[in-house]
């Protein structure tokens, strides 16, 4: 409950409300259930995602690789929260500027998302975007689109045109099309 209160301050915009809630909520998390808790990783997890929506990557980068050896052991390699987390981490990697960093974990991430959840779930399609997105910002603007078109194929076909992602995705091969007269 504690945390969900905390998500939802963070996206009406009250970020920093929500990170003491969440470093609060985390104190007590591990008191009581511990530090290998799922709740536990859940908590740590969400708080280095609002570290780097707070605009300090470098640090959700340090949160993140921290905190990757401890889902994988407790929830394995291959649970969801380990594969996003793994996600976020290439996500604040691009935004701290590693973008060979980036590109490298979102390939890696994206190898094991479709061997464990194949080519139409909806983080397979998210991480393939943000691929898209990042060989633009390397310099490569029809790579870019190329990689996005393809990725919108397959978000329609596995989302449909209403979904989040397939929106996002076609804003962004817009705005490239636009942006660079490809």
């Amino acid at each position: 409950m504690r945390g969900n209160l905390a998500y939802w301050r963070g996206e009406f915009g009250d970020k920093a409300s929500a990170a003491v809630s969440l470093r609060e909520l985390l104190t007590d998390e591990i008191r009581i259930l511990g530090p290998d808790h799922p709740e536990t990783l859940s908590t740590r997890g969400n708080l280095a995602d609002l570290r780097g929506a707070l605009g300090d990557p470098v640090c959700a980068i340090t949160e993140y690789r921290q905190l990757l050896p401890d889902l994988t052991r407790v929830l394995g390699p291959d649970h969801r929260e380990t594969l996003t987390a793994r996600g976020n981490l290439a996500k604040y990697r691009g935004q701290a500027g590693n973008l060979s960093a980036a590109i490298t974990g979102y390939k890696t991430v994206l190898r094991d998302l479709l061997r464990v959840f194949g080519p139409a779930h909806s983080e397979t399609i998210s991480v393939r975007g943000n691929l898209a997105y990042l060989i633009g910002a390397t310099g490569d603007p029809a790579g870019a689109a190329n990689a996005y078109q393809e990725v919108l194929t397959d978000a329609l076909q596995a989302l449909g045109p209403d979904h989040p992602i397939t929106i996002t995705i076609g804003s962004n091969l817009e705005a490239l099309w636009g942006g660079s007269g490809i």
